[in-house]
């Protein structure tokens, strides 16, 4: 008898998060990321199920095979879906996008030479779309390694990275690349969202090599500057954070590449962080990508298209 109100207690709760309005989708990608997208569900931000197969081939890059590294993703207020991923390990000056309706039927792929205009850099890494509500457009902001360019420490001059930006309002202009973010440090995989109006937090890796590690730091608008970065509050060799905001706190997803596995810490305040990995679940093989919130619809599609 106890087993079947169980069975049914967790029937109902199941039923319960399908019912609601939205879901969670985290975009990512398999090594060695040549099949393009793959996507994850979750009605709870914790517990996530992986759907079959790529969603996107990648088709452009300037390396002879194609690859699809750390893809983000945004919605518009229009609900045209736009992605940017890293195309090229080293050699690029640029990364991909498309945009979708419904996450199946995409655009085609178009390569953005975000940083044509250096003579010399070394790599487009990890682009990360936020959308400025105060200035109504879309921020890309990216790693780059421009050598002899900034001090450096243990880092070799083609490790030493910088964070990049540009703008646009339709993903078919952009404005010219500008420096976001410049620590005095190699710096990589930042994430920015707003909590507040003149209240915006970078969540950034620390890639120097003493460190390799997750911090955040503290803006008034969305193009910073940045300060009072903290301390870490993630294990040595981590990587590739994304944030959820839940309720009244923020779950902030890392690859912790170390110990070869996904993490997670919660936090009210962006100065106290609890570790929460025993109570996620990703789906094996998961790697560097964001989170959206999708129509309970778009996830029915995906899924029936997972299925085929």
């Amino acid at each position: 008898m106890k087993k079947v109100i169980l069975i049914l207690i967790v029937s109902f709760s199941v039923l319960s998060c399908f019912n609601s309005k939205q879901a969670y989708l985290f975009t990512s990608f398999r090594e060695p990321a040549t099949n393009g997208l793959y996507l994850a569900y979750s009605m709870d931000g914790y517990h996530w199920n992986g759907l079959e197969g790529s969603f996107l081939k990648p088709e452009i890059g300037k390396s002879e095979t194609k690859i699809m590294r750390d893809p983000s993703i945004v919605q518009g207020k229009d609900g045209v879906f736009h992605l940017v991923w890293t195309t090229d390990w080293k050699g690029g000056n640029g990364f991909g996008c498309a945009s979708s309706r419904d996450l199946i039927h995409w655009s085609k792929q178009e390569y953005v030479p975000v940083m044509k205009n250096e003579s010399e850099v070394v790599n487009v890494w990890a682009p990360e779309i936020f959308y400025d509500d105060e200035q109504e457009q879309y921020m890309i902001i990216w790693a780059s390694t421009i050598p002899f360019r900034y001090p450096k420490g243990q880092e070799e001059e083609r490790n030493n990275h910088r964070m990049y930006y540009v703008t646009t309002k339709d993903f078919n202009t952009f404005s010219d690349a500008k420096l976001f973010f410049e620590p005095g440090f190699s710096v990589i995989d930042c994430v920015l969202l707003k909590r507040a109006k003149n209240d915006y937090v970078l969540v950034l890796k620390d890639n120097t090599r003493p460190m390799r590690n997750i911090k955040v730091a503290f803006g008034k608008t969305a193009l910073g500057p940045f300060e009072n970065i903290s301390k870490p509050f993630t294990d040595f060799l981590s990587e590739g954070p994304t944030v959820l905001k839940k309720d009244n706190y923020w779950l902030i997803y890392y690859d912790n590449y170390g110990a070869k596995n996904y993490q997670a810490v919660k936090t009210y305040d962006f100065k106290n962080f609890e570790n929460v990995s025993s109570q996620i679940q990703l789906p094996e093989g998961h790697k560097h990508g964001t989170i959206v919130k999708v129509s309970k619809k778009t996830l029915k599609n995906l899924i029936e298209k997972s299925k085929i």
